[in-house]
């Protein structure tokens, strides 16, 4: 009993440290990734994000995502070392 609340207790501890985001570029990825990657971002804010930046092109920083409808100057700041903002490569 011992080995199982032991082992129970290390995947507990260990989890979220494998759930942790990635680095995106939110100028390239498409709303999946962007929801995967980024804290609070589900796939339909994720798909707002593509929206946007369909329209009005690529975003220049980080905080331009909070011009995006339901995206939060706090949801910025949470992922802020994980948006990546380099424009797309030209075809």
């Amino acid at each position: 009993m011992t080995i199982f609340r032991t082992a129970t207790a290390v995947i507990l501890l260990v989890w979220p440290i494998l759930t942790f985001a990635g680095p995106v570029n939110v100028n390239t990825a498409d709303a999946q990734t962007i929801s995967a990657e980024l804290s609070g971002i589900g796939l339909t804010k994720a798909n707002a994000i593509v929206d946007y930046r369909k329209k009005h092109g690529p975003f220049k920083n980080a905080d331009e995502l909070s011009l995006v409808k339901g995206i939060g100057e706090r949801t910025v700041d949470r992922n802020r070392a994980d948006i990546r903002v380099s424009a797309p490569k030209k075809k």
